[in-house]
């Protein structure tokens, strides 16, 4: 017949046990949801795309290509950045219309659109854009990158994508 061990616990070690699983389980139950308030920011993804209004396609004219700025706000983690964007509306019909990013495609300059000349300038290196965004002359090295659009009940959104 086999021995059985005995052990016996003392009430000092019974006592420090259920202490010490006592304070284990409080400590998961205050400390979980700390833990969890405090990541939770960072973890959460931010929408890099979304359909901005630029208000009833009425106000454009046809055919002039019309500034329009608009910011967004981008929060990561507890950083909150504010960024402002710029783009050019030109109505082509009653019903539609392109719309151009209003940076340089050379190195990110803004550009400006001149009445005189017809033509999209950046005056950093001397770029020129067609009314369409095609490059005319000088370094960039593509045409002006254009949103995509659509019209709801009259108003005009670009489908913008950060990054």
């Amino acid at each position: 017949m086999a021995k059985r061990a005995r052990y016996r616990l003392s009430r000092r070690e019974f006592v420090n046990l259920v202490v010490g699983a006592l304070g284990s389980i409080m400590g998961a139950v205050v400390g979980i949801p700390i833990i969890g308030y405090l990541v939770s920011p960072a973890l959460k993804a931010q929408k890099s795309e979304a359909w901005i209004p630029l208000g009833p396609l009425e106000n454009y004219p046809i055919d002039v290509p019309t500034p329009f700025n608009f910011t967004r706000t981008k929060v990561h983690g507890w950083e909150r950045t504010v960024s402002s964007y710029g783009v050019y509306v030109l109505r082509t019909a009653e019903d539609q219309a392109k719309v151009f990013s209003n940076v340089c495609t050379h190195l990110s300059c803004r550009v400006k659109w001149r009445e005189d000349l017809g033509q999209y300038a950046c005056p950093c290196h001397d770029g020129f854009f067609d009314k369409n965004g095609d490059v005319i002359s000088g370094p960039p090295p593509r045409p002006l990158d254009q949103y995509e659009t659509k019209v709801e009940d009259g108003n005009l959104l670009i489908h913008f994508v950060e990054g």
